[in-house]
């Protein structure tokens, strides 16, 4: 396969999942700070939240990076450490009276 032709083949499937993921995340909601803090709050204190928790913790703090580990891969994965501490803050500020 040509350059060119592994390049349209990947736009392709990557538009393909991207229209999937799409249909399948609702549209932005807008709420108060201590609505969003408390639905966090709920939502992770089931044993299904529990479970989703400690998975993104073994998938990202729970991770290291080798010593070589290219630039692109240690932006990636304090990305997604910080997204999961702003998942832990909103739960947090929920549970807190």
């Amino acid at each position: 396969m040509t350059l060119p032709n592994l390049f349209r083949s990947l736009i392709t499937r990557l538009r393909y999942r991207l229209k999937k993921i799409k249909c399948a995340l609702p549209e932005p909601v807008r709420m108060e700070a201590k609505d969003l803090e408390k639905t966090f709050a709920r939502l992770f204190a089931t044993d299904d939240g529990k479970k989703v928790l400690g998975h993104l913790n073994g998938i990202t703090f729970m991770r290291t990076a080798p010593p070589d580990a290219p630039d692109h891969m240690l932006r990636h994965l304090e990305g997604q450490r910080s997204l999961l501490t702003v998942i832990i803050r909103l739960i947090e500020r929920g549970r807190a009276p």
